[in-house]
C-alpha cells in the first residue's frame, strides 16, 4: 500500500496510475486523514452460461399460494392489517 498527502496528486497521477495498474493500492491523504483508495479494477468474471445449474434448483408447485393470514400479518404494518 502506498500513502501520498492530496497536495501531492496531482503533480503525480500518473506515477500513481503506474502503481496501480502494477497491483498496488494507493491512499490518498488529506492532512494525514486517509479520505479515498485507488485500487485495481478486478479481473472480470467468466460469462453466465445458461443451463449449468440445470436440476440442482426445485421450486415447489404452490410456491405462489397465497401465505395464511397469521403469517401474511407478520410481513404487513399494523396499519395495514384487516381485521
Amino acid at each position: 500500500m502506498y500513502n501520498i498527502e492530496l497536495t501531492e496528486t496531482q503533480a503525480e497521477i500518473a506515477e500513481l496510475l503506474n502503481r496501480v495498474l502494477s497491483g498496488e493500492e494507493v491512499i490518498i491523504s488529506n492532512a494525514g486523514t486517509p479520505v479515498a483508495r485507488i485500487v485495481p479494477i478486478a479481473e472480470q468474471s467468466l460469462p453466465r452460461i445458461a443451463g449449468l445449474d440445470k436440476g440442482k434448483v426445485v421450486i415447489s408447485p404452490d410456491f405462489d399460494t397465497p401465505l395464511p393470514d397469521d403469517i401474511l400479518n407478520d410481513f404487513l404494518s399494523p396499519a395495514d392489517v384487516k381485521e
